[in-house]
């Protein structure tokens, strides 16, 4: 565990690994998680791949959910924690909204970025209408009020009937977070939108997406690789929102060769 002042938050993070390493690896993580998420893929990665992980504003361990923030707020996070602890340039994997910071991330500071990994995520997620009226819930009635919907289209059927208490706790997890973080997320992913973006990524970008996400499905994210030149899209089979739980293994499995690959 480390802790570091960044744009006037205290930010929670963990490199694993060496800051110089050539196969590096930043991950950006979900709403309603923390860097967490992220330690089943980092179980199955060889030694040569480093990572660094972190609690985005407002989530797990990281300040800043007392006063309200955007996307903008998000992105120049990363970009601070990367210059705070010595990035110059890595692999950038940002899940769900995790994505949406990673195509923030390009659009503002792109000698960062030495290749993309963008998993069940969008330029653009949802309604305006549907995360309104999620924020409006979560303030009436709290995380709890939202948590069972939630975990549905975060995974699979089968998840919920032989993982029984892992889906307990990363339940735990979601509710956990302050309620404020997580509706300024809420709101910082009703308001942006980076399609116009994505035709302007030039490094190499793998696109992936749980066949039974419920959150960013197949047909949406796979309509976001489109618009990227070159990018590669794959599907993980027995798979919802969040594949770094669900399946570790297949994620590693095609992050692990995309990212060492010269």
């Amino acid at each position: 565990m480390a802790f570091a002042t960044i744009n006037g938050i205290t930010v929670h993070y963990e490199l694993l690994g060496d800051v110089d390493a050539k196969n590096l690896v930043v991950f950006s993580n979900s709403l309603g998680t923390d860097f967490r998420i992220w330690l089943p893929v980092f179980d199955e990665l060889v030694d040569d791949v480093s990572v660094l992980l972190y609690d985005s504003r407002g989530h797990g361990l990281t300040g800043g959910a007392d006063k309200p923030f955007g996307m903008d707020d998000l992105v120049d996070d990363l970009i601070a924690l990367v210059d705070h602890v010595g990035i110059k340039r890595a692999v950038f994997c940002g899940l769900s909204v995790g994505g949406i910071i990673c195509q923030g991330l390009w659009k503002k500071r792109p000698d960062l970025v030495r290749k993309l990994v963008l998993c069940d995520t969008a330029p653009k997620i949802g309604t305006a209408e549907a995360w309104s009226a999620r924020i409006e819930a979560v303030k009436a009635n709290g995380l709890e009020s939202i948590a069972d919907a939630v975990m549905e289209r975060w995974f699979t059927p089968d998840f919920h009937q032989e993982r029984v208490e892992d889906l307990a706790g990363y339940r735990l997890m979601m509710m956990r977070q302050p309620a404020e973080g997580y509706n300024s997320t809420c709101g910082a992913i009703r308001d942006t939108d980076f399609s116009d973006v994505l035709p302007t990524i030039t490094v190499p970008t793998l696109v992936v997406v749980g066949d039974q996400d419920g959150s960013t499905p197949p047909e949406l994210v796979k309509a976001a690789a489109g618009r990227i030149p070159g990018a590669r899209f794959e599907i993980i089979e027995g798979c919802g929102h969040i594949p770094c739980v669900e399946q570790p293994e297949q994620l590693a499995a095609l992050l692990q060769p995309f990212v060492r690959k010269a």
